[in-house]
């Protein structure tokens, strides 16, 4: 028996994902679908397809983001193996077929990871929302189609619910299940992912995930990336253009309010900081120009987020840095 977990706000695409599966789970033995309705207002029942009425079961999830739904739905699986699909996942139609062979694994194997393909355009330069996107190819561990033995998820406590968002929450119950002392493995099944369309301003929403990284930091000490496998950041980069542009804001503030000779030295603070400020931007913002179509738009709100990302990152830091003060490492409840 297998159970299939799938967090949901009710996109559209969760129709896309339900209809490839209806097609292909009776080469399953007997599974089990659990979709897990975390939307925090209700606006009607979901539609699953007919095919798939038998397998599923709808479950009203907490409302408070994706790893507080996937231990919903876990906890209430009948399965020795759970599988977390996201619900903006196409499974490729041979996915039940290659899952089963995916699960044929040895003892201390805790957890098999599906392969994600983000198709990004052929005509063009893929926009900076979509390379991150194309990032989940080569994230480990990840969620978007991720199997755990019951077993394994129990000995790490499941998903830490300190984590609100579809960041970092899958990377951190890796870690903690590698601990546990099982294996994560890759297998041969594969889902597409694709690139979801958003606001021109999704980078600036994303930057709360900086309270995220601020916690692991909290949890697990100064190595924490290396530890859990993530790529480096830029946060360094970021305080240091944030600071440089707070240099030059007060100096040129006291110099303004200021006279005589310490109005030199402030001018010189004030030149150096905006110096600071404007080479830092310039380079961030040529990092995400350069690989992309450098359409008027894409330029346009490169410059603009560009500008506006750094301090936003280190405003999000530091509310994560207050927010866990005192925590501890350990699974949520």
């Amino acid at each position: 028996m297998i159970s299939i977990v799938v967090p949901t706000l009710g996109r559209p695409s969760l129709a896309v994902l339900l209809d490839t599966l209806a097609g292909q789970v009776g080469e399953l033995p007997d599974p089990e679908i659990l979709l897990v309705d975390d939307r925090r207002e209700s606006t009607g029942e979901l539609s699953v397809p007919g095919a798939l009425a038998t397998y599923t079961k709808v479950l009203t999830g907490p409302g408070t983001g994706p790893a507080a739904a996937r231990n919903l739905g876990w906890r209430a699986a009948r399965s020795p193996w759970i599988v977390f699909l996201d619900d903006d996942v196409v499974p490729a139609a041979d996915w039940c077929r290659r899952l089963l062979a995916d699960l044929v694994v040895g003892d201390l194997v805790g957890g098999v990871q599906g392969g994600v393909r983000v198709p990004l355009p052929a005509h063009r330069r893929p926009t900076d929302w979509e390379r991150v996107t194309a990032g989940l190819a080569e994230g480990d561990w990840i969620t978007a189609d991720m199997a755990y033995r019951r077993a394994a998820l129990a000995d790490a406590g499941g998903f830490d619910e300190r984590f609100p968002r579809a960041y970092r929450e899958d990377a951190e119950l890796a870690h903690r299940v590698r601990r546990a002392g099982w294996e994560l493995v890759r297998g041969g099944r594969s889902v597409t992912h694709p690139v979801r369309p958003e606001s021109r301003w999704v980078s600036l929403r994303t930057q709360r995930g900086n309270a995220d990284d601020a916690l692991l930091r909290r949890l697990y000490g100064p190595y924490w990336r290396t530890d859990l496998r993530l790529p480096p950041g830029r946060r360094h980069r970021h305080v240091t253009v944030t600071a440089s542009g707070a240099l030059a804001l007060v100096a040129t503030g006291l110099r303004v309010a200021t006279g005589g000779a310490p109005r030199t030295a402030l001018g010189a603070l004030a030149t150096a900081g905006a110096l600071g400020w404007l080479a830092g931007t310039a380079e961030f913002a040529r990092a995400r120009i350069a690989p992309g179509p450098r359409t008027p738009g894409e330029v346009a709100t490169m410059l603009a987020t560009s500008a506006v990302i750094p301090p936003l990152a280190v405003i999000h830091w530091l509310r994560g840095w207050w927010h866990s003060r005192g925590e501890c490492p350990g699974a949520g409840s």
